[in-house]
């Protein structure tokens, strides 16, 4: 008799503690499921749907037509198609590259304790990445307008150079959008490359300072190594924003997005919104998203090699 009391006491107890420990998991996933029902609307359920969409032929208003790879066929049959790829890339690299340099040398900057007011420069490095990208994209077609009076062309006419067509022409429409994006963004990589700095112990610089290491010997031999898991941050975002890029080339080049500025994901919305074709638009985002991710990979390969053949020196 007491082996049994003593039995269905301790099941009593385990069934118990098994019921508290579903309860406390019930309630945890009840705390984080809105992050997952709105992800599943918002964004799975796009990405399975536009995959879906990228076999069919679709308007938007009329019934759906299966066309199997028909849309693939049409975009990688599209010259300007090639050239939206094209661009993304030039213009990615322009805007991004000079960006990331720039953004270590300000944090360095800001992060020495021979600058006064730092904290108010680094709000004033900060601002431009609060401000809004249509503001930016209107303010910088003033600077880059075509006219004599535009900024930059007024200030050329001072060397005696003829105004550029700087929405118009193959490179300046690159320039004047990657500089939009340097502006924007190198505020933003300023920052990240500042609280990554703080992050290192003073220690080392006071050392190498005492050894007679220069400025650029303690970013080359110092900063850059303690960086790198920000450094591959900040390159992954890069990239993946560099491929996103749509707001400036509309706003600068407006809805007609000339061949010359045409980027990747400017290129699915003309097709989806002005030409009525989600079919093809599908099938470009389903293209772009495999490069992202091959740029992705190809970034991680290259920043491991580099850290073994560092380790290994």
């Amino acid at each position: 008799m007491l082996f049994k009391e003593g039995h269905k006491l301790a099941t009593t107890v385990k069934s118990r503690r098994l019921s508290e420990k579903k309860r406390t998991a019930l309630s945890a996933y009840l705390f984080i499921s809105p992050f997952f029902i709105l992800f599943a609307i918002f964004g799975l359920f796009p990405m399975v749907f536009s995959f879906y969409l990228s076999f069919f032929r679709w308007d938007g208003l009329t019934p759906m037509t299966y066309v199997g790879l028909r849309n693939f066929e049409i975009i990688f049959g599209d010259s300007v198609f090639y050239s939206s790829i094209l661009n993304t890339f030039i213009i990615g690299l322009m805007g991004t590259l000079p960006q990331i340099i720039a953004a270590l040398l300000l944090a360095f900057a800001l992060n020495s304790a021979l600058i006064r007011f730092r904290n108010t420069f680094r709000t004033l490095v900060f601002l431009p990445y609060i401000t809004s990208v249509v503001a930016v994209a209107i303010i910088f077609g003033v600077v880059f307008n075509n006219q004599p009076f535009g900024f930059v062309n007024y200030i050329l006419s001072m060397f005696d150079i003829d105004p550029i067509r700087w929405n118009q022409e193959y490179w300046p429409v690159k320039i004047a959008i990657s500089t939009m994006v340097f502006w924007r963004w190198v505020g933003y990589n300023t920052i990240i490359f500042l609280a990554g700095m703080q992050s290192i112990p003073k220690d080392l610089y006071e050392a190498a300072k005492i050894d007679g290491a220069t400025v650029a010997q303690q970013i080359r031999m110092i900063t850059l190594p303690m960086l790198k898991p920000i450094l591959m941050f900040v390159v992954f975002t890069a990239t993946i924003g560099a491929f996103q890029l749509f707001t400036e080339p509309l706003i600068f080049l407006g809805r007609g997005l000339r061949e010359e500025g045409i980027t990747m994901v400017a290129y699915l919305w003309r097709d989806a919104f002005v030409y009525n074709s989600f079919g093809t638009a599908s099938a470009a985002a389903i293209a772009l998203f495999f490069i992202i991710i091959i740029l992705t990979a190809l970034n991680l390969l290259i920043t491991n090699r580099v850290g073994r053949s560092k380790k290994v020196v």
